[in-house]
């Protein structure tokens, strides 16, 4: 394997190789707040040998938060936070984008005292959220999602505000830039998809309707950050979270030639990544190639040398591993020197934990 440890240019930021640590929400921000820490700076600065490290998902907003102990980037002390985790990715030579988050109708009063916000007022079957509190061994304790309230339109522009303002205070942070969660059935996602947006107005309707909330979410960005700054997370074979729409994917495929045309830095290809997941068709990667011009990142559950047959045939440019680097902090040099992996110690330190057990302490090689 070559192509995967070659440098790479994500416009103007030379990475180290095309290794992508994916988002991975870990939930270990300090409390209340939602404030990163310096456990979480020791985490990510472990990982920085990856080409481009992406942040666990970063709630916007109170009112976009969906999980328990989930970080923000909207207050200062986020903002104080966060500077303790990119210094410690750039201290090691790495770069670091943030992940901007709104979970829509994902979420419950019980997490953040609100109601959800989402397109229209219709509830995700079988999907739940988390808390912490009163949970047993300080396990996570899943309840069901709430009904949400369908948006009006002062709240979406207000969430489009929103959006661009994390994004600001992502640089104000030392992030190099950040990527727009529109993928895994959360708010962008659920603008996206005919079966969770039945709106009646420009928000909803028709396809041009339907991706007009991703756009216009885009465009506030780049406005805040720049084209050269701003990536899109997307995800159209993905069906959890009630997230099934049979015309999923001309929707993508035309929020695909209006990113291109706003010129972001690249769009992150959400795959599935259990173990039977349906494979992603060659004739879908060939058709993305062909409208979009910048960078492919490609995440899903793949190995080391799928990864590697992708990049050969230019349908991406860069591979997303997620649980891989989970636990194995120095996973590059593991692929290179083809050593033996570390296995997940412990489910329960999956989401949430208070120490260092099943998050920094994952060793090295010698």
């Amino acid at each position: 394997m070559k192509k995967i440890f070659q440098s790479y240019h994500l416009n103007d930021i030379l990475l180290n190789n095309r290794f992508v640590m994916a988002p991975m929400t870990r939930s270990r921000s300090s409390e209340p707040g939602c404030i990163p820490n310096d456990l979480m700076a020791e985490y990510y600065g472990q990982r920085a040998s990856a080409g481009l490290i992406i942040s666990e998902a970063t709630q916007i907003s109170l009112q976009g938060m969906g999980y328990a102990r989930t970080p923000g980037i909207y207050t200062k002390e986020q903002i104080e936070g966060w500077k303790k985790v990119t210094q410690a990715v750039h201290e090691k030579g790495g770069h670091i984008f943030l992940q901007l988050w709104h979970v829509g109708r994902v979420s419950s009063s019980w997490v953040n005292g609100l109601q959800p916000l989402a397109p229209s007022a219709l509830k995700a079957t079988n999907t739940n959220v988390y808390l912490f509190d009163g949970a047993p061994n300080g396990d996570a304790a899943f309840i069901e999602v709430e009904e949400p309230k369908a948006m009006t339109k002062d709240e979406i522009h207000q969430t489009i505000q929103d959006f661009a303002e994390g994004a600001k205070n992502a640089i104000d942070a030392g992030f190099d830039g950040v990527e727009i969660h529109g993928a895994n059935g959360y708010l962008i996602d659920q603008f996206l998809r005919s079966n969770s947006n039945i709106r009646t107005d420009e928000y909803g309707g028709n396809t041009e309707n339907r991706i007009r909330f991703l756009i216009e979410v885009t465009e506030a960005v780049i406005n805040a950050v720049g084209k050269e700054r701003t990536g899109v997370r997307l995800s159209p074979f993905i069906k959890f979270k009630d997230m099934d729409d049979p015309k999923i994917l001309d929707t993508i495929m035309q929020a695909v030639e209006k990113l291109n045309e706003l010129g972001i830095a690249y769009i992150h290809l959400c795959e599935a990544d259990w173990d039977d997941a349906p494979r992603i068709p060659y004739l879908f990667r060939k058709e993305l190639r062909y409208k979009f011009s910048n960078t492919i990142i490609a995440t899903g559950n793949k190995t080391p040398s799928e990864g590697e047959e992708l990049l050969e045939k230019d349908l991406v440019d860069m591979i997303g591993f997620g649980r891989k680097f989970l636990t194995n902090p120095d996973y590059p040099e593991r692929v290179r020197q083809n050593a033996a992996l570390n296995e997940i110690s412990d489910p329960h330190t999956l989401f949430g934990g208070g120490d260092s057990r099943g998050y920094t302490d994952y060793p090295f090689l010698t």
